[in-house]
């Protein structure tokens, strides 16, 4: 195992919580408060959305592994139980014991452990550990690791003493019932995880939060491809308002499925505008577009307009100029020209919102060097 990164909790939380004693089940959870974790504005790269999955997982005697990753918070039903014990929505194992009853205890390197796949590679830049519902039987510490394997690895494979694991998140006591945040400091792709709970209990949810690292061989195969999108190393910079949904929605994979899977903003009272920038994957040719507006009826955008810029310092070119916009319709527009640039923002106006954005190009020669560049630097 290869030298450990320095990440530290925020904030910190450890010991049992309460007993359950009835009513609302989160009124003494332990949140990261009301500022949230520093790192919560890069995309959960362990979205389901994404194709993320846990592979993987040694022990799920009380609750199946695959309950990590669902995309909503944690549900506790009191009454909910079944002919192993208590149904918990999270991935929870059996007891450990030791081996004879004169050492009935686990020893220190005991412990359980999932593969987790991220639903596309990329630079961690922190994790949540979230033990909500789970107030006794809560994992005493917890640890993750970080490969880099390329292709389809089956369970095996990610086992086998060839990978090399490095450690994001060092052996770090945690808390019952709460939301355990660490930062990672690792400039390295990485494809797989594996979460260790020392020496066995309850995870609710997993998060991990970062940047995508696409692989430039694919997206040059590729061609033409959505040069915004989240899978392909996309991500929104900022937004106007995030008051009903994320503005990272409308650069999800596939269709909006329903109305808050995409990006929705409180009604504005003022002559204002609300808007999203974009950074894309590299330098890009922009050639066609798509503003999609599904399962938002009568809360839609009522116009958008497109602007590019190149670079952090470029100035803001219209590419789009204010369009109508029809709720519930996919829009299809081909650009008069190419447009060139590293940033996209689209304002809508005033309120409402879109469900999905698509930017149909491809790299230029400059952003395809710097991306190849960026790709070894990481590892890649």
């Amino acid at each position: 195992m290869s030298a450990s990164a320095s990440p530290s909790a925020v904030p910190s939380y450890t010991g049992d919580a309460n007993p359950y004693g009835g009513g609302d089940p989160y009124a003494d959870y332990r949140g990261p408060g009301p500022a949230g974790f520093p790192f919560a504005q890069y995309a959960d790269l362990a979205d389901r959305r994404l194709g993320a999955g846990v592979v993987a997982a040694n022990d799920e005697f009380f609750a199946e592994r695959e309950n990590l990753l669902k995309p909503e918070a944690a549900h506790f039903d009191p009454e909910h139980f079944g002919h192993k014990g208590k149904v918990m929505d999270g991935w929870e194992t059996r007891r450990r014991r030791g081996v004879s009853a004169e050492v009935p205890h686990p020893t220190e390197d005991d412990h359980d452990w999932a593969l987790v796949r991220l639903g596309a590679p990329g630079v961690v830049r922190g994790i949540v550990v979230d033990t909500a519902h789970f107030r006794g039987n809560y994992p005493q510490a917890v640890s993750v690791e970080g490969a880099s394997v390329p292709g389809s690895p089956s369970p095996a494979e990610l086992l086998g003493d060839d990978v090399k694991w490095t450690t994001l998140v060092p052996r770090t006591a945690v808390g019952g019932h709460a939301a355990n945040g660490f930062t990672v400091e690792n400039e390295q792709r990485f494809t797989h995880l594996r979460v260790n709970q020392h020496p066995d209990g309850g995870i609710a949810r997993l998060r991990v939060y970062g940047e995508v690292a696409p692989d430039p061989a694919w997206l040059a195969a590729l061609g033409t491809f959505d040069v915004v999108a989240l899978e392909n190393g996309g991500r929104v910079e900022d937004a106007s308002d995030r008051f009903y949904s994320p503005a990272t929605n409308t650069v999800q994979p596939g269709r909006s499925r329903k109305m808050d899977d995409g990006w929705e903003t409180r009604r504005r009272r003022d002559k204002g505008n609300d808007w999203i920038r974009y950074r894309l994957v590299e330098q890009s040719e922009i050639r066609a577009v798509e503003i999609d507006t599904a399962y938002l009826k009568g809360n839609s955008a009522g116009w958008a307009a497109l602007s590019v810029r190149d670079g952090e310092d470029g100035e803001w070119r219209e590419i789009l100029p204010r369009t109508r916009l029809q709720p519930d319709t996919n829009h299809r527009f081909v650009l008069d020209a190419p447009a060139t640039g590293t940033h996209v923002r689209i304002d809508i106006f005033p309120d409402g919102g879109i469900s999905r954005l698509r930017l149909f190009g491809s790299l230029t020669a400059q952003g395809s060097a710097r991306l190849t560049a960026r790709h070894q630097e990481l590892g890649g």
